[in-house]
């Protein structure tokens, strides 16, 4: 029984629909990505010393907002707005989405990143890709930590803004997913980074061919977003009839 149930779901997982998910997935977090690492490109241009300079860190962080809150609403209606490993990995975890879709999921967001990094390598010619450190006095354990606690709460806040509980407040749900993602960026800039963000992290190492620390952006946030939906979903609002990002029939979600 086991083995049809997962060559049904795998089968679900190539429908004309999983198909479109994809495709969604990809554009979207293109974008995502493209507003992102080239905001940080952007005010390392203009900018003699970004690293130390507060404006460069709200720079960042509005792009974070805008992006986030812009590219969520792209894809809602077609894939569940994902454009992240880690709401992926919580939504799977959770039972809202099944394992084969998830990984073409993480497929597609991968790969849009890394070329979306790839495109701003190009196109701007002296400019380095940015890629996400962490500050000299953390520890790698400590930064997967921070990393946790940060995808924790936007996991959270992206599960309460697709629970249709809230009415008509739903239909700010991108709005609040992208506030809480700038507000934690704002947070975390100086120490992590502020990832949350597996993809994010992934494509801009690509690109520059560096990978120190990439665990932390994959553990801190993979587990955080898991504990996340576990959280709403059996203790904050257990026994919920239509869950936010529920599987429907061809393996998709809806955030």
């Amino acid at each position: 029984m086991a083995p049809a149930s997962f060559a049904s779901r795998f089968k679900q997982s190539f429908t004309a629909d999983a198909l479109r998910a994809y495709l969604a997935e990809f554009i979207s977090t293109f974008f995502y990505v493209f507003a992102v690492v080239g905001s940080a490109m952007s005010s390392r241009k203009l900018m003699s010393d970004s690293a130390t300079d507060p404006s460069s860190l709200v720079l960042v962080a509005i792009a974070n907002t805008f992006a986030l809150s812009s590219t969520v609403y792209m894809a809602a209606n077609v894939s569940g707005g994902h454009l992240n490993p880690a709401v992926t990995f919580g939504m799977a975890v959770g039972g809202h989405i099944s394992v084969p879709t998830a990984l073409f999921y993480w497929i597609s967001q991968m790969l849009a990143s890394v070329m979306a990094c790839l495109f701003l390598k190009v196109t701007t010619v002296s400019q380095d890709v940015p890629i996400y450190t962490i500050a000299d006095e953390m520890t790698g354990f400590g930064a997967s930590i921070f990393e946790g606690v940060l995808s924790f709460g936007l996991v959270y806040v992206i599960y309460a803004g697709g629970d249709p509980r809230s009415g008509p407040l739903r239909g700010i749900g991108p709005v609040v997913i992208g506030l809480m993602a700038g507000a934690m960026v704002l947070a975390a800039g100086p120490f992590s980074g502020g990832s949350m963000n597996p993809a994010l992290a992934f494509g801009s190492a690509v690109v520059a061919g560096r990978f120190k620390n990439q665990a932390v952006y994959w553990v801190g946030p993979l587990i955080g977003a898991a504990v996340a939906g576990l959280v709403y979903d059996n203790v904050v609002f257990p026994g919920q009839a239509s869950d936010p990002g529920r599987v429907n029939s061809d393996g998709t979600t809806g955030v």
